[in-house]
Order: C-alpha cells, then structure tokens, then sequence
C-alpha cells in the first residue's frame, strides 16, 4: 500500500443477503467502516439491523455475500474474525448461572488469554461499569441493565479492535450511560472502532462519526454524519428517508376530553 493510498477499512461488507421465506431482510448490503470510527447502525423495526449484525459476526449464515473484518473472512476464517472483534448482540442468552466475575473468567479463557490477565482486567472492568459490588452475584440476578453492562464487559476483556454492539445502552440508567459512553470513545481514540446499532436518534447523532440507515434490508444512505444529515437533524433526514406515518386528526379521537 502507498501513502497517499487510505487505509483497508476495520469492517468490510460486500452484498450480504439473506431470505426468511418469501421475506427478504437483508437486501445486497455492501458497507465499509474505516479504522478509528464509530458508527451508528440506524433503522425502523424490521429494517434488518440485528440480522445484518448477525451475519457480520458469524452468527447467522448469510445466503450470498461476505465480511470481512481487519482482513480475515468472517465464514471463511472465523477463529482469525472473531479473534479481533468484540460482540454485543441484542438479547443473547448469557451463562447466568454464574457470577459477574465468572462470566468474565469464562469469557477470558474461551479467548485464549492468560489467567493473570484475566483476573487484572476483570477488575478493572467491573469497577469501571460500577459492577464491582455485583461481581460475585449470578448474572440471573442481575437487571436488564446490569446483564447490558456486563455483556459489554466480555466484549471488551480481550481488548478486540472492533467492537460490533446491538442496543448497547437499552435499559441502561443514565449514569451507566454516561460512563458506556466514555469507555466508547476512549476505545476509539485508542484506534479501536465500533458498530453500534440503536433506535435513539439523539445517542447516534452524539456519540457516532458515520451513520448508516438502513430499511427494508436495504442501505438507504451511509458516510459521515454531516453527510447522512445533509443539513438537517438526523431525526428529520431518517423520517426523510423511511418516510413517517401521520395518524390525522380524526384518529384516537376518543383519547381526547
């Protein structure tokens, strides 16, 4: 590669597909997303984000099409994919018969890393997630939003370069949002990148350097967020976009006293 030329990107998706029945939810979606970057996965429900995510992290068999992530094909090479990468998928079932700490150990180990290692960056984690004193509970007993930060915790322990999350603050309190929030954008001022996919325009629109829309498994727009706004608040480019539903005045008018 020569200097003027730019970097591969971390995540490269080249006309993935993929049908349920006559149903088509992820419709040739081809998307780069360079080094360094955060960017938000948008769409309305059904648009096709989980099951786009889904192929992109090997968990669900795409019918056409491939991922790359840092080089290494995610079907053809999985150990090498899912070795960079760190997965935070939407209502995963965790091994919740085990401690915070557990988890965390078991996560560790499954990655091939040393004991020691494990054991330091556990601490850290749950300190930092304020799960410190919910180390030594089973995750059973955790609240939505506790599972959400320490499903976050495993994603992250073996300090991947691309981290892939679904709904990553959904259920989460305001103040584990915030610490969410800026352990996110010191992994990416540390070189790493993240997908996060989420309904909230506003948590995009903050946090994100790209945006990507998606509806109907189709890519509608992507690039930098100035570029997917195009001058206007994403909210209004997105209903823009996938178009909105206007109830009229005559309807619920029974609601009204």
């Amino acid at each position: 590669m020569s200097l003027s030329e730019p970097p591969p990107p971390v995540l490269a998706l080249r006309n993935l597909r993929k049908r349920f029945g006559p149903r088509v939810a992820v419709d040739d979606l081809t998307l780069d997303v360079p080094a360094g970057s955060m960017l938000g996965l948008l769409g309305p429900n059904g648009a096709g984000k989980t099951t786009a995510l889904a192929m992109t992290t090997g968990l669900l068999q795409p019918d056409a099409g491939t991922a790359w992530v840092l080089g290494a094909d995610v079907w053809r090479d999985p150990p090498a994919a899912k070795a960079r990468m760190g997965v935070l998928p939407d209502g995963i079932r965790m091994f919740d018969r085990l401690t915070g700490a557990e988890l965390l150990r078991y996560n560790g180990l499954l990655r091939g890393m040393d004991e020691a290692e494990v054991a330091t960056r556990s601490v850290e984690l749950l300190d930092a997630l304020g799960l410190a004193e919910a180390g030594s509970t089973l995750v059973v007993d955790y609240s939505a939003g506790m599972k959400k930060k320490i499903g976050l915790a495993c994603a992250l322990i073996h300090a991947p370069r691309l981290l892939i999350l679904d709904e990553p603050l959904e259920a989460v309190d305001p103040v584990s949002g915030e610490t969410i929030r800026q352990i996110l954008r010191a992994f990416v001022s540390g070189g790493g990148t993240v997908v996060l996919s989420s309904h909230v325009m506003e948590l995009v629109e903050s946090l994100c350097d790209r945006v990507a829309i998606l509806a109907e498994g189709r890519l509608l727009a992507h690039g930098t967020l100035d570029e997917v706004r195009d001058g206007m608040s994403l909210q209004q480019r997105f209903l823009g976009l996938v178009g909105s539903h206007d109830l009229g005045e005559e309807t619920l008018t029974w609601l009204r006293s």
